[in-house]
């Protein structure tokens, strides 16, 4: 053994990790080597030294104090943590906001007229105005976006009327037999779309 390795292994002697063999190597070291038995007693006498000092005297608020001391900490929002706990819904909530959102914005955009319906050969377009004639009858649905729907007088439907972002207007002997829908808001038209797409 060299006085590089007897060292560290004198350190682990004075905190008595150092046991059998290697324990009994550096003894041997020791006693044929004056410079490091000269630094393994002033390490002992530096060991004792220290292990002699009373370990200080602690009053029992001090940790009291110290956890007083320190900033509190902050506590998380119960939602923010469902959030953390369910990503998958997360992701669902975020998904359906950004279509609602595109839902929204086609909502203002389109401004021209449409019509839809099975019968549309019975209807009168003039400009924004869509027109069931006096006395004719329409099969099935009739939906009309962005223009006014005008039904007169002993006009027959035998369907719904749909009228979306627009007017309606019945004339007090026109019959209908489905239901007269009017939508004028972007929720209840995304739901009629939603609606529409599943039929």
């Amino acid at each position: 053994m060299n006085c590089k390795q007897a060292l560290p292994l004198m350190h682990e002697y004075l905190d008595g990790d150092l046991q059998g063999a290697q324990a009994l190597e550096l003894k041997q070291h020791l006693l044929s080597c004056p410079e490091c038995n000269s630094l393994f007693r002033q390490m002992e006498t530096t060991d004792a030294l220290v292990r002699s000092i009373p370990a200080p005297t602690v009053s029992s608020d001090l940790t009291n104090r110290i956890m007083g001391s320190l900033p509190p900490v902050k506590k998380r929002k119960p939602w923010t943590q469902w959030i953390r706990r369910h990503p998958a819904v997360s992701v669902a909530a975020v998904f359906l906001l950004t279509m609602a959102g595109s839902f929204m914005t086609l909502w203002n955009n389109n401004t021209e007229l449409m019509v839809r319906g099975a019968d549309l050969e019975r209807v009168i377009i003039q400009g924004d105005k869509v027109i069931v004639p006096k006395g004719e009858t329409v099969k099935g649905n009739l939906v009309v976006e962005n223009g006014q729907l005008v039904v007169e007088d002993d006009a027959n439907v035998e369907g719904n009327l749909v009228v979306i972002d627009g007017n309606m207007n019945l004339a007090s002997t026109a019959h209908i037999s489905g239901d007269k829908i009017r939508i004028d808001e972007a929720l209840s038209w995304i739901w009629f779309k939603l609606n529409d797409l599943m039929h």
